[in-house]
């Protein structure tokens, strides 16, 4: 098919700043009053949005990190609405390794003393800085920092990078802790109580035809975890971005290599008949 056939949908994570979100809202629902979203609301949300524009079903769902984890959860509540998965550098359910990483940015954020428990007059620089300091060293992987790679993008140190790739980021606080928390609660087994939480049963109700691509050195998403979810996913296929930019390489921040390769086989899988 063509790529002037395709019409992609590209929607905003509610709690992601785009989307409704804590910096967004209006009181009594703004900051960190603003209510715990799921995934699943997420999905039923983008659903009724296709069924608005007259969609019944979808060609593929493509998505990185947070949004693999969607494509997951989309394939899984709704299997005969989507044809064509591609979840990248992500995973059916959130580790518990993956939820504890999670609480270091967050406590991070939460301790830091301009935080005043989300209720902030300005952006709390301290604890989005600390956030981010944490954040950062788990977003690639020990070969990276052992290559120096940051000199590969143009930075003299380490310290030059992350002020300017990570400190500098413009994220709301109460924002990121809503995402975080829609993230550690990830859990595709959560839609059939009689499966009682064994993913494999959960994932072989799976009907879309998978690609699932993690970064072999994502300590996010260790490929380790997508090798299982292929042995039980009904139509899928392991395709490993091998490369030393972590997590960051599934989203395109890793070489022009990783990316190429991401998007040839996103081309494959569009062109797989289901």
């Amino acid at each position: 098919m063509p790529l002037k056939d395709y019409h992609v949908i590209v929607t905003g994570l509610l709690g992601g700043s785009e989307s409704s979100s804590p910096s967004n809202q209006a009181a009594p629902y703004d900051g960190p009053n603003f209510p715990h979203t799921t995934y699943e609301d997420n999905i039923r949300l983008q659903k009724a949005l296709t069924e608005h524009l007259g969609v019944k079903k979808l060609y593929a769902y493509i998505g990185f990190s947070m949004g693999g984890q969607q494509a997951y959860h989309a394939a899984t509540l709704f299997p005969d609405w989507i044809e064509r998965a591609c979840p990248i550098a992500t995973s059916a359910r959130t580790s518990w390794h993956n939820w504890s990483f999670l609480e270091g940015p967050k406590t991070a954020l939460l301790s830091s003393k301009d935080f005043n428990e989300g209720h902030y007059k300005s952006p709390p620089k301290v604890g989005l800085r600390a956030f981010m300091r944490v954040y950062s060293t788990w977003a690639l992987c020990q070969e990276w920092f052992r290559q120096k790679s940051w000199e590969t993008i143009g930075f003299k140190t380490l310290n030059d990078y992350l002020e300017e790739n990570w400190d500098g980021r413009s994220s709301d606080a109460n924002d990121l802790l809503a995402l975080a928390w829609t993230w550690q609660n990830g859990d595709i087994t959560d839609y059939y109580p009689e499966d009682k939480g064994d993913l494999a049963k959960t994932l072989s109700k799976i009907k879309a035809k998978t690609y699932v691509m993690p970064s072999r050195t994502d300590q996010y998403f260790p490929p380790e975890d997508s090798e299982f979810e292929v042995k039980h996913l009904p139509k899928s296929e392991l395709v490993v971005i091998e490369t030393i930019w972590g997590h960051m390489a599934g989203g395109g921040g890793g070489t022009k290599d990783d990316t190429k390769f991401i998007c040839k086989h996103v081309a494959r899988l569009l062109q797989e008949k289901v």
